[in-house]
C-alpha cells in the first residue's frame, strides 16, 4: 500500500491570523466545523500577513497557557481551582494567537510517502502535518484521518 500525504490531506482546515485575539482562536475551536469524515477541527492554522504557515494554534495550546506558569515547576498541582486561576485566565484573553501558538516546524509534501510522515508525527506525538507546495499551505495531515485510511485499507471496507 503506497499512500502520499496528498492522498490522505484534508483540504477542510481553517486559517487564522498571527496577529488575531487569541479569543478568536478559542471561540472558533469552541465552535469547531465538523470535516467530510465526521472528525471535529481542534486547531486552526496561523498564518502570516503574507499568507505564509507560521504555525498551529490547538486546543492544547490553549489550555496550556490557560494553567498558571508556574505548574510547568510544580510536582504536585492538587488544591488549585478554577478561581485560584483566574487572574492567568484574564492576562491570557488580551494575548494575541503569536503568544499561544506552536510554531510549525515541519511539513510535507504532496507527493510524500505517508509512512515516514506517520512515524514523524507518532515519535514527535503531532497529531496534523501541513502539507505545502511551493510554500504554501494546500492541505492538513491529521492523524485520525491517517488512521481511519490505513484502517479502510486492512479491513477493505468503507468506514
Amino acid at each position: 500500500m503506497k499512500l502520499t500525504a496528498k492522498e490522505v490531506m484534508s483540504k477542510e482546515y481553517e486559517t487564522i491570523s498571527l496577529d488575531a485575539p487569541v479569543m478568536e482562536a478559542v471561540e472558533r475551536i469552541l465552535k469547531g466545523k465538523v470535516r467530510e469524515s465526521g472528525f471535529r477541527t481542534i486547531s486552526l492554522m496561523v498564518t502570516d500577513s503574507m499568507g505564509r504557515l507560521a504555525g498551529v494554534i490547538s486546543m492544547l495550546d490553549i489550555l496550556y497557557h490557560v494553567r498558571p506558569p508556574f505548574f510547568n515547576y510544580m510536582a504536585d498541582n492538587a488544591g488549585m481551582d478554577m478561581d485560584d486561576v483566574s487572574l492567568y485566565i484574564d492576562r491570557f484573553k488580551g494575548l494575541s494567537v503569536k503568544h499561544v501558538m506552536t510554531i510549525q516546524t515541519s511539513g510535507a509534501y504532496p507527493e510524500e510517502n505517508i509512512l515516514p510522515l506517520i512515524d514523524q508525527m507518532v515519535r514527535k506525538k503531532v497529531r496534523r502535518l501541513p502539507v505545502l507546495e511551493d510554500g504554501i499551505l494546500v492541505g492538513v495531515v491529521y492523524i485520525t484521518e491517517v488512521y481511519r485510511k490505513i484502517c479502510q485499507e486492512w479491513l477493505g471496507a468503507e468506514l
